[in-house]
């Protein structure tokens, strides 16, 4: 073991991947398990300084191509496996369009570059469908590998300037509090920059390099103020896990909260390894229980447990949607045991590999060891003695750029195969998915951005029909204006829309899960948009909207209560608004809600040469919210001149509700109808309205 070795950062590993399952497996009450990744950030900042700090002050240079060599040793073997791995088990499981897909993320993961790849497509971590990207847990290593490149300039900057720790504070401190300012603002405006952008990152590894450069006397040898400091650094990563959620803007100013805890936990442990590795010395203290073996373990193989935990959970749920709590602890064991070989027959082996050193000793060692022991000596014999081998030092980065290359051609290829494989059928169920409906194919503006608050009415059908209806609501209501404007062209109606994304008809203030703040753009909108529709005096107003218990499905069930009582009044408020000025309305029944992304799912089992409804079908009870479909039954008969349509049959029998439906697919995603579906409610949604 190394002198050097801190049995506490070995367990703050553990800690932090630990954290990361527990949030990705839903096996615990950590909806902040997800800010391990902070404490892995401040961790390698702190590790990394502290060696090239020391590097400089030593020799007063870097060796690059030595610590680059170090680095492609540590992490491309083992990632390169599950890389290589996931990609075929991938083949017999997702479908050829996710297959093309995920191996152009897993090609991007090769390179280390993957947050790029989720920027360019827009990926949400926090979404729903992230959970089919096997992949996307890469973008915190690429993140990791996009700091080791630019550190050492950085830190060789602070040196030219002016050596000592002075300017590297001055200099590591001015690019962590832009880098900060920047993440901040940008969690705001555009989140998806701020969580996966390296350099809106660069201040959670600046704090951990910080910390390291903190005066040797702090907190010196008063071991109660280092107790102290670590304990209050643990509550508050613990506070993080406990009190964070996806719903909150992160990383910005809450990405504080485990990035303090880490650094004071590493400051408590700095300048007396002594006593950090002692157990039982004269205190307890946060660095001895970091120390426990059980800790240390899961620390060893944090990086590999990594890895597997996210592959190994994404394709689980996929060839079993409703994993129950046995089943995840069997996914953890998985995961733990791919650990546990990836550690031992990779990983740790990587590390020390000769193959993967060459070029990091001396010339003549490598052409001596190669004489020895490989047939590469039948070459090198052939050199003249007295005439060394000069080498570049940068060959010591020829394997490692052989291994990343490796995984960008397996992925390519693996992508252009999938592509191949994509039949007719197939590609029936993408262009389905793809298809948009009747009124965002005319103009996709007619289905509002969530930042704009001035209603667009879009008006379909002839200008000199004997009557108008508007369709009124949010993405729910427009993707019935596939069968309403078709239906109302053969009554000589015209239709014109009102339509903001994720934006409902009732008066109802949410919580835009996007923007991660209260949606106050919608109860502007709609207010404007009512107003509008009430001068119009249109024959009918249709409503649909998000259903109330698919919003909140997931909520305790004192929460449920409340929201279920505010949008009760909510929507009975809406709907007298237009009572009271003589405009007849009609509310359309939301549709189910499925437990998988319908185009995926459905893909998947054809792929599978299986029939989609064992797989892809939902329960009725927890597909048609029929208790949240009631209440509003009741609201709406309340109100005068006001009528409810309910289509539910269409979708789900007596106990199932379905995704794939007459050789059509049904939905789009999780509760969109597909456009061609869409199209054959045209009849019924015609008996129900004219």
């Amino acid at each position: 073991m190394a002198a050097s070795f801190r049995p506490d950062i070995q367990g703050l590993r553990a800690l932090a991947v630990g954290g990361v399952v527990a949030y990705h497996f839903g096996l615990s009450g950590l909806p902040g398990g997800f800010a391990g990744v902070d404490i892995f950030f401040v961790i390698s900042g702190w590790l990394i300084t502290t060696h090239l700090m020391q590097e400089i002050g030593d020799t007063g240079r870097l060796d690059l191509w030595r610590f680059y060599a170090r680095r492609a040793r540590r992490l491309l073997p083992a990632a390169l496996f599950v890389i290589l791995a996931t990609l075929a088990a991938g083949y017999f499981i997702l479908s050829p369009q996710e297959q093309a897909l995920y191996s152009g993320g897993a090609m991007f993961a090769s390179a280390y570059a993957i947050n790029l790849w989720l920027l360019r497509w827009s990926f949400d971590y926090f979404a729903a469908d992230a959970t089919s990207n096997p992949s996307i847990h890469f973008w915190s290593l690429s993140v990791e590998e996009q700091f080791y490149l630019a550190w050492p300039a950085l830190l060789l900057l602070a040196a030219w300037l002016r050596p000592g720790r002075r300017t590297a504070v001055v200099v590591i401190g001015a690019v962590g509090l832009a880098s900060f300012a920047a993440c901040a603002w940008l969690t705001v405006v555009a989140p998806a920059w701020a969580f996966y952008a390296s350099p809106l990152r660069a201040w959670e590894f600046a704090a951990g390099g910080l910390a390291t450069l903190a005066p040797a006397a702090f907190p010196g040898h008063r071991a109660g103020l280092r107790a102290a400091l670590g304990w209050l650094g643990l509550a508050l990563i613990a506070a993080a896990y406990l009190w964070l959620s996806e719903d909150l803007p992160f990383p910005g100013y809450y990405a504080l909260l485990p990035v303090a805890g880490t650094v004071l936990v590493l400051l408590s442990g700095a300048g007396d390894e002594q006593a950090s590795r002692q157990i039982n010395g004269r205190s307890f203290g946060p660095a001895a229980a970091l120390s426990l073996p059980p800790l240390q373990w899961i620390g060893a193989l944090s990086y590999s447990l990594y890895l597997w935990h996210w592959p190994v959970i994404v394709y689980a749920q996929m060839l079993v949607p409703d994993l129950n709590v046995p089943q995840r602890f069997g996914c953890g064991a998985l995961a733990l045991a791919l650990s546990v070989f990836t550690y031992h027959l990779i990983e740790n082996p990587g590390r020390r590999a000769g193959w993967l050193t060459v070029g990091a000793r001396a010339p003549e060692q490598f052409i001596a060891s190669k004489k020895r022991r490989t047939a590469l000596g039948l070459f090198l014999s052939a050199i003249p003695d007295g005439k060394p081998l000069r080498t570049f030092p940068g060959i010591a980065l020829v394997p490692a750029l052989a291994l990343t290359g490796a995984g960008v051609v397996v992925a390519y290829a693996n992508a252009h195969l999938a592509q191949r494989n994509i039949d007719p059928q197939q590609l029936g169920i993408e262009r389905a998915a793809e298809r948009p409906s009747i009124a965002r194919a005319v103009d996709t503006n007619c289905l509002l951005d969530f930042h704009t608050v001035t209603p667009k009415p879009c008006t379909f059908g002839a200008a000199d029909a004997a009557h108008t209806i508007v369709l009124f609501g949010d993405s729910h209501a427009d993707h019935w204006s596939t069968p309403l404007i078709e239906a109302a062209k053969r009554n000589d109606t015209k239709v014109v829309t009102y339509l903001k994304s994720s934006c409902r008809a009732s008066r109802l203030s949410t919580f835009n899960t996007v923007l991660k703040r209260d949606y106050t753009e919608c109860d502007a909108w709609r207010e404007q948009a009512i107003a509008d529709i009430i001068a119009r005096k249109p024959r009918l107003v249709v409503i649909s909207e998000f259903s109330i218990g698919n919003l909140t499905r997931d909520m305790p069930a004192a929460s449920r209560t409340a929201e279920t009582a505010r949008w009760q009044a909510g929507l009975r408020s809406t709907l007298q608004a237009f009572s009271r000025a003589g405009v007849e309305a009609a509310v359309i029944r939301d549709t189910p809600i499925s437990d998988s992304f319908a185009d995926s799912c459905v893909a998947r089992t054809l792929w599978w040469r299986e029939a989609p409804s064992p797989h892809c079908d939902t329960p009725r009870a927890e597909a048609a919210n029929d208790g949240a479909a009631a209440a509003e039954r009741a609201i709406v008969t309340s109100v005068p001149d006001t009528l409810y349509v309910d289509l539910t049959d269409r979708f789900c029998g007596a106990t199932a509700c379905h995704v794939f439906i007459g050789g059509k697919l049904a939905f789009r995603d999780r509760h969109h109808l597909a456009t061609a579906f869409a199209e054959t409610l045209e009849g019924p949604l015609e008996r129900a309205l004219f």
